[in-house]
């Protein structure tokens, strides 16, 4: 994957999260993931800018998440 590329293709955005391929199409076309279909087969590509945009939403919801679900070790942890 070149580090100057501005689009990515669906398999260089499953390694930069490390999940699959059939995710990264699932949050794709459930438009979680901004995406653009080119090309006469109708190839997938992820602007940089927008993967790092949803990286940075997802860190807001996780953090979201945390406080409003602290973790609270039981008795039975200590």
């Amino acid at each position: 994957m070149d580090a100057e590329s501005r689009f990515l293709t669906l398999t260089d955005v499953s390694e930069v999260l490390n999940i699959s391929s059939s995710q990264v199409y699932a949050l794709v076309r459930n438009g979680e993931l901004a995406a653009i279909k080119i090309g006469g087969r109708g190839q997938w590509r992820v602007e940089r800018s927008r993967l790092e945009d949803y990286i940075a939403r997802m860190y807001r919801q996780t953090s979201d998440f945390i406080a409003e679900h602290p973790f609270v070790e039981s008795e039975t942890d200590s």
